[in-house]
């Protein structure tokens, strides 16, 4: 039964996005919702903080309503007269992540989240959804957006010069990368310029990125901070950089990442962009990644290459990591008996749905991290950070190890969905 209703849902969707005609309902600018999550391990509770004017929509007009079930929220826009959807996403935040670490159990939290779309003609619902531990939805938010609401915001809180670095075309047509600084000073722009076109050429030279480059339009916003370096609390370093990146976040060393998303959203919204890449200045190891929220790296370690298509994979099309060796401060993030949303992480309650047919009919489910499998795409125990009862792709990819241009038959997939989602 449940598999006759996730068909006729995903039919209805797709009927319903062909039938969502942009020039209908939208213009090419965008809304940005922002508001503040607070809450601890047992809920949250969501507070409006503004509505906010963008001056570019980069997004395909003809792929409106979500086709993918990726993140740990979603919002709906719908047309207030009607009541007809006519956007939707998945997204997650730092909060989804925190919820699950042990100082959630101790102290309740506050972080500051938003969310995009076309800027609407007329006036619309916004609803805001969480996803529960057991997979279930349930509807946390919703708020009416008037867009001749004279308290929408319009200026330019932040205005610095951008770069069109790689021109493939159409903003709408393309994937739209924006490259932001973090700890660059204002005598290190040629530097952050130089470190943009090194990291996007790691893109492009990474599989599948590589065959759809014709695809990718790159972005840079040359945002100067006052001081060089980023934050490391752990050696007591504090700098005074513009996005305030910072390793140690969630009280993990690597976990480079900023809390800051209302400045990020305001540098990125000087382009056209569908996805953040933030470089911090610095050689310490680390970065991070949240789906369809931003990816973050160091620029001088030596390990970029992989970190950038690594942390990429998160943040583009919610790929999950499948190392279970590493520190992580999250915990029980996978619940036993529920179905991972991640492309390419199964617990084999629902792999019908997985990559099961892409694999042989000879090879055994779970199958042997032994020599005979090596290349063989099956379902490997070990991955979304535990050794036990989640099960991966491959023996080996650039989402278990520090590999570059790794990735396997089912993150390409993935990744290659989410390209034509952009682009098709």
């Amino acid at each position: 039964m449940k598999r006759i209703f996730l068909l006729l849902f995903l039919v209805a969707a797709g009927t319903l996005a062909a039938q969502v005609r942009f020039e209908d309902f939208f213009t090419d600018k965008t809304m940005r919702l922002d508001y503040v999550r607070a809450g601890n391990d047992k809920g949250c509770t969501l507070y409006f903080e503004q509505l906010k004017q963008e001056q570019y929509w980069s997004g395909n007009k003809n792929s409106l309503i979500d086709p993918f079930e990726y993140g740990h929220y979603r919002y709906y826009i719908f047309d207030s007269a009607s009541g007809k959807m006519i956007y939707s996403r998945g997204y997650n935040s730092l909060f989804d992540e925190w919820e699950t670490t042990e100082e959630a159990r101790i102290i309740p939290r506050s972080f500051y989240e938003t969310v995009i779309f076309p800027y609407p003609k007329k006036t619309v619902k916004i609803e805001l959804h969480g996803r529960l531990r057991d997979g279930s939805y349930v509807k946390q938010f919703e708020m009416y957006a008037n867009p001749d609401d004279k308290f929408i915001r319009k200026e330019k809180p932040l205005d610095y010069p951008v770069t069109k670095v790689v021109d493939n075309g159409d903003p709408q047509k393309c994937v739209d990368i924006v490259f932001l600084p973090d700890g660059y000073s204002a005598a290190e722009m040629d530097k952050f310029m130089k470190d943009v076109k090194t990291y996007a050429d790691y893109i492009f030279g990474c599989s599948p990125y590589r065959e759809n480059k014709n695809k990718i339009n790159i972005w840079a916003v040359q945002a100067p901070s006052m001081e060089s370096g980023v934050d490391n609390p752990g050696e007591g370093v504090w700098k005074n950089n513009i996005l305030g990146m910072s390793y140690y976040a969630t009280d993990v060393e690597r976990y480079l990442m900023t809390l800051d998303i209302k400045t990020v959203r305001d540098l990125a919204g000087l382009t056209p962009y569908d996805n953040i890449c933030i470089i911090s200045n610095s050689s310490k190891y680390g970065g991070g990644a949240i789906y369809n929220y931003y990816t973050s790296f160091p620029n001088e370690n030596n390990n970029g290459a992989y970190l950038i298509t690594h942390e990429f994979g998160h943040h583009f099309c919610a790929l999950g990591d499948e190392y279970y060796t590493s520190e992580v401060s999250v915990e029980e993030y996978y619940k036993p008996g529920i179905e991972p949303y991640e492309a390419n992480l199964t617990t084999l309650v629902n792999f019908d749905k997985k990559w099961k047919d892409m694999m042989d009919k000879n090879t055994p489910i779970p199958t042997p991290s032994t020599p005979e499998y090596k290349s063989t795409l099956g379902v490997f125990e070990g991955g979304g950070y535990v050794a036990k009862g989640v099960y991966r792709p491959m023996q080996d990819c650039s989402m278990k190890t520090i590999t570059y241009d790794n990735f396997c038959p089912v993150c390409k997939k993935a990744i290659i969905a989410m390209i034509k989602y952009y682009t098709d």
